[in-house]
């Protein structure tokens, strides 16, 4: 698994420039706007649907056909896209607090008390997403994966305002993580169960 870590990262490296603009867009907003929330939500969703374009690399021009050729289990390689996944989310998330933090700081406002709350529940929420995106990026290939991602985005947001209004942010926090946790585990048997039949 730690070799897929690195042939993925070193994917990933050709588009640093793309990172490095994302980071950059959203320091920017963060300092020179009122928006500190920005990070929060923004750097972790785009940083880590980038483990799905490692998917569509491997799938490219019949690479997957060698890729099990090497001495690596089909249930390691989906196990490895769920742990990036969450790599690079949840590393994104930290920075989004990072950079939150240090313009609250530098710009002498305060730092909403349920930022943890906050970064709790979307962090959870990448993980639902990315929990059904990832059978789908597997099974169907990056267009059926997008409609997923509009729906699921739609869902999230729709549960999270109804449940917040009538519930305390911490239960809906506790509540949200607990359905992710339900929902990767679900996902992670059905993608295995997809690579497993799917045939190269």
């Amino acid at each position: 698994m730690k070799g897929l870590l690195i042939k993925d990262f070193k994917l990933m490296k050709m588009q640093k420039n793309f990172f490095l603009m994302m980071i950059a867009i959203v320091i920017a907003i963060s300092f020179f706007q009122n928006e500190i929330s920005f990070p929060l939500g923004f750097l972790p969703f785009v940083i880590s649907l980038f483990s799905l374009s490692t998917i569509s690399y491997d799938e490219f021009d019949n690479g997957n056909a060698f890729l099990f050729s090497l001495p690596i289990s089909r249930k390691d390689y989906v196990k490895e896209k769920y742990l990036l996944s969450f790599l690079l989310g949840f590393g994104a998330l930290i920075l989004g607090l990072l950079i939150i933090c240090v313009a609250g700081f530098l710009k002498g406002d305060t730092i909403p008390a349920d930022i943890i709350w906050a970064a709790l529940i979307i962090l959870s929420s990448l993980i639902i997403i990315q929990a059904i995106m990832l059978p789908f990026q597997l099974k169907y290939g990056p267009e059926k994966a997008r409609i997923a991602l509009m729906g699921t985005f739609g869902l999230i947001f729709a549960a999270g305002v109804i449940f917040v209004k009538l519930t305390h942010v911490g239960i809906f926090a506790a509540a949200i993580t607990l359905i992710a946790a339900i929902f990767l585990f679900l996902s992670m048997q059905a993608a295995i169960k997809i690579v497993e039949k799917k045939e190269f």
